[in-house]
């Protein structure tokens, strides 16, 4: 073949991918955005709840936990079941029905009630974030994956750039009206999209990329000799067990745990850490908090870019870590000074969000086939435990320290960890 032909091969290819990105992407970034409004939003509430209903930090912290247990039991079910019955049925099952476990927030009562929802709604939400990883293996090929990951996850950031100060205004515009607090309306109303964009689910996503209407036959298969060309180095799983037994899944739990560990320390305690500098009004306190996620959008992009153009995974995996590291233990010194707790606070989500997104191209570089679904979903559910450990940890020792600065030193050394175990990972094996 020319080196004409193959440069316009490669055109194509790029043509026929950015046509894929623009249908399935932006979609799936405003599901995620949607998802994770509601999985998080209970850290603003607690802004009041805790005082209307007597809950003390220990208890705040389980109970936002507890949505990562309900999460890690119900995660490798739901995603055998979107592989079995197909992603378009299966994501809009769960975004209707953590829809309405999220809005019945607003009758929360008393600590039983919030601990039961909580748990209900982790195992409502159980298999979307895997299941949409999984998702992205059917149309990227590995080389592509990390930026499209990245695209994906910038939903993380852009929910808080934009939830956090709608959820500080809803808060104080609706407080009292019609007998309810701030709090309750909050659930209310950020539950409704979550309902409808789970209806439109059914209509808008493809179950794979031989169902795609959109695409005609010769872009059909361009996608497919992508994918298929991509998988041919991998060991063939057969089985939902391989995922079990493979050594590797298991240590990518440990690696993803410790960087976990971070993402939701900074997600569930971040308007509390920024109401402990001093800061008053919740609509301030909303908009302060986006401020970090703005750094985390804008180095998430970067590394996935720069990481799918070098084909390197590890060092761009142990750079965001560590930079995490830094931010954390930068906020733990400087908890007097808004501006600076501020300043480490970006450092520390531009770090810790970034490593997400890149995480998912190491265990998708050899998992395959059925174990695919079982390993990605065993791999997010055991690290997702870190979701429950991290807010608990952090409730449980400024309950017995009044100290925020402590955790953040222990999250520190969550990052060190993981930043290692990725080095132990085989260049050969995930840089491709």
């Amino acid at each position: 073949m020319s080196v004409s032909s193959t440069a316009t091969d490669v055109a194509r290819e790029n043509t026929v991918f950015r046509k894929v990105v623009r249908r399935i992407i932006p979609f799936l970034v405003l599901c995620y955005i949607v998802s994770y409004l509601d999985r998080v939003n209970v850290g603003f509430a607690k802004l009041q709840m805790s005082d209307d209903l007597g809950f003390s930090e220990g208890v705040y912290g389980l109970g936002a936990g507890l949505f990562f247990v309900g999460y890690f039991f119900f995660e490798v079910p739901s995603n055998l079941m979107l592989q079995r019955i197909g992603a378009r049925t299966w994501i809009a099952r769960i975004m209707i029905s953590w829809g309405l476990v999220s809005a019945s927030f607003m009758f929360v009562t008393n600590e039983t009630i919030f601990y039961v929802l909580r748990f209900l709604l982790g195992a409502a939400e159980a298999g979307f974030y895997p299941g949409v990883i999984l998702y992205c293996t059917y149309w990227f090929p590995a080389h592509r994956r990390a930026r499209v990951i990245a695209m994906f996850m910038s939903a993380i950031p852009v929910a808080g750039i934009f939830g956090n100060p709608l959820s500080g205004w809803i808060m104080d515009t609706f407080q009292g009206v019609n007998g309810w607090q701030g709090w309750q309306w909050m659930f209310l109303l950020e539950a409704i999209p979550a309902l409808l964009i789970g209806v439109i689910t059914l209509f808008y996503l493809d179950n794979s990329v031989r169902s795609a209407k959109w695409l005609t036959e010769e872009e059909k298969t361009v996608v497919e000799r992508a994918v298929a060309a991509d998988t041919a180095h991998q060991e063939v799983h057969g089985r939902a067990w391989d995922g079990f037994r493979e050594p590797k899944v298991w240590l990518m739990c440990g690696i993803y745990f410790c960087f976990v560990m971070g993402q939701y320390a900074l997600t569930f305690w971040m308007p509390t850490f920024i109401k402990s500098t001093g800061i008053e009004g919740n609509l301030t306190i909303g908009v302060l908090s986006a401020v970090p996620f703005v750094a985390a959008l804008v180095a998430m992009n970067l590394f996935g870019r720069s990481a799918d153009k070098r084909r390197e995974r590890r060092w761009h995996l142990v750079v965001p870590a560590l930079m995490g590291t830094v931010g954390f233990t930068l906020a733990a010194s400087w908890t007097g000074s808004t501006a600076l707790s501020l300043a480490a606070l970006s450092i520390a989500a531009a770090g810790v969000l970034t490593c997400a997104p890149l995480f998912w191209s190491l265990p998708t570089a050899f998992l395959s086939g059925t174990a695919a679904a079982a390993g990605l979903a065993v791999i997010n559910s055991v690290g997702n435990l870190a979701g429950f450990a991290s807010p608990y940890m952090i409730g449980a020792i400024k309950d017995a320290t009044g100290s925020t600065s402590i955790p953040m030193y222990v999250l520190a050394l969550c990052l060190i960890v993981g930043a290692a175990a990725v080095l132990t990972t085989k260049k050969q094996v995930v840089n491709h």
